[in-house]
């Protein structure tokens, strides 16, 4: 098994109009047309962007339009939208239990951006961002915390990437209620599960284009939703045994840093980056890696710097002989499509 080093960064960007924003995210947009769709990079695209994004995120235009007026893209307005973006795709595993929302975020470490933001566009939100200025998931002052899995099903349709929806929720919503009520009322491209965690109570839904907001029987989450798993899925993914042993072990940092929930098929983009561990109550989070951690709060945020070490340091995960990054052959059709963000090359 191979280990990665990656550098992750915590920043502090207050409305994003002071140019600490713009500095850290101005790199990767350069390549902004690879995200968008076809469609998005049409005067048409771009406009019924902007009409989603009015009717569906109102209190957040004047962050869009903020934002959007540091960057040098003529189509910076539109991608930061999300509502013209390529479908994308990751692992994941998330549970909320207790006052606490814990998750392993699974991907492939040189595409996860690594940026933590402290930010206050409506108030006061930290979390792990992506795609500009979304989230794969965070907390507010108000004691909510949620967070995203991918569903599993490779469907897509119209409407945002679930990372600005996040990020949504967090400025606008103070209860799990609350946040699920508008979540059920904006379209979501492709199928996602959100953990909702708030000091009263914690759930988990599926959302999609193709299906209605589905409440669960439990509040955790791994890369299925409702309907069954196809066994070369399974295979690949993992995702039926991870929620069993998520769901056993509950909010134990230390179950999440061993297999089956820590992955390490980072070679077939499903290898664990950072597991987030938010204590939403006590405004305070702690993203860690197997050998150390790195806690932020709203009373103690620390900007700077953090480098370390991906992977298990004796050896590879769990999954045996034959399974991914073994050396193993992995079907297209069973492989997890791969994600692609701004400054990457999309899939054809």
């Amino acid at each position: 098994m191979t280990q990665y080093v990656k550098t992750f960064h915590a920043i502090e960007i207050g409305d994003g109009g002071d140019g600490r924003w713009a500095e850290r995210v101005r790199p990767a947009v350069v390549s902004a047309e690879d995200w968008l769709t076809e469609e998005g990079r049409t005067p048409e695209g771009a406009a019924r962007a902007r009409r989603l994004f009015e009717e569906h995120m109102p209190e957040l235009v004047p962050a869009l339009d903020r934002l959007a007026g540091q960057l040098s893209s003529p189509r910076a307005g539109t991608l930061l939208t999300l509502a013209a973006v390529r479908p994308f795709f990751s692992g994941c595993t998330q549970i909320g239990r207790e006052g606490v929302l814990l998750r392993n975020y699974d991907f492939a470490p040189e595409h996860c951006e690594g940026t933590i933001v402290s930010s206050r566009f409506l108030r006061p939100v930290i979390g792990m961002q992506e795609a500009g200025w979304g989230l794969l998931d965070g907390m507010n002052d108000a004691g909510l915390a949620v967070s995203l899995t991918f569903g599993g099903r490779y469907v897509h349709g119209p409407g945002f990437a679930l990372p600005l929806v996040l990020r949504y929720l967090l400025e606008t919503c103070r209860t799990v209620e609350e946040a699920v009520g508008r979540l059920r009322t904006i379209p979501i491209a492709i199928p996602q599960n959100v953990t909702l965690v708030d000091p009263n109570g914690t759930v988990t839904v599926h959302v999609g284009p193709d299906i209605p907001l589905t409440g669960t029987g439990d509040s955790c989450a791994a890369n299925h939703q409702h309907l069954p798993v196809p066994p070369e899925q399974e295979q690949v993914t993992r995702t039926q045994a991870r929620l069993a042993a998520v769901r056993a072990s509950g909010t134990d940092v230390a179950a999440m840093l061993r297999p089956p929930l820590y992955q390490c098929a980072y070679d077939e983009w499903l290898g664990t980056v950072y597991t987030a561990e938010y204590r939403p109550e006590e405004g305070r989070v702690t993203y860690h890696w197997p050998e150390e951690s790195w806690e932020h709060s709203f009373e103690g945020f620390s900007p700077g710097t953090r480098t370390v070490t991906l992977g298990l340091p004796h050896g590879s995960d769990d999954r045996g002989a034959g399974g991914p990054g073994t050396g193993s052959s992995v079907t297209p059709s069973s492989r997890s499509p791969r994600r692609t963000r701004p400054g990457s090359r999309p899939d054809s």
